[in-house]
């Protein structure tokens, strides 16, 4: 199941790629639109800013922005940086210890499947899909 904080993080870089315009959009405004507590919503964009998702300004005309354009943001990459990766299972996570039943593991084609089919749709919507309605079929 998808989070609060991963759903949260994609309708924030939504709504920067909606209201940017090569300016800072301060979080008040941000937490407004989007009906986000401003103390919940300072803790994903210290996320987002951390992994460089984001560029934050302090003072007066400060904000947040995109440091990409829409176009170069993919979901599975926003919901990684808030989720961690999507495997489905631990042995296929990144850091994985070699699992000693791998040779003979009856069900872990069947996890890689899986994990190929998440990855695969969520890598190949962009931020600009999302905010035109485009999905892959």
């Amino acid at each position: 199941m998808i989070s609060t904080k991963a759903r949260y993080a994609l309708r924030v870089l939504i709504d920067l790629a909606q209201n940017q315009e090569n300016n800072y959009v301060p979080l008040k405004e941000i937490a407004k639109r989007q009906e986000i507590s401003e103390k919940y919503l300072e803790t994903i964009l210290k996320l987002l800013v951390k992994g460089g998702l984001l560029t934050g300004l302090r003072g007066k005309g400060g904000g947040y922005r995109l440091t990409r354009r829409p176009e170069e943001y993919t979901v599975g990459e926003i919901i990684e940086l808030t989720e961690g990766p999507l495997a489905p299972v631990a042995c296929l996570l990144p850091d994985a210890k070699p699992c000693s039943r791998k040779d003979i593991c009856l069900s872990l084609p069947l996890w890689k499947n899986y994990h190929a089919l998440i990855s695969d749709f969520f890598y190949r919507i962009t931020l600009l899909d999302v905010i035109h309605g485009n999905f892959p079929a």
